[in-house]
């Protein structure tokens, strides 16, 4: 039961850059709640914590 899941950058809008996006899976039966993992954000130059989105 893999779903594939897009991960979206939270700081990128607060400061007016582009979003960064990365696409993950994740087991529904395992995960119910949405997944939050530290990614790197080219157009910041840093990592961030990047969201679930539906």
């Amino acid at each position: 039961m893999q779903e594939t899941v897009i991960l979206e950058c939270t700081e990128a809008r607060k400061k007016g850059k582009p979003v960064s996006r990365y696409l993950t899976k994740r087991n529904k039966k395992t995960v119910a709640e949405r997944i939050e993992k530290k990614k790197y954000n080219p157009f910041l130059k840093c990592h961030t914590v990047h969201k679930e989105i539906k």
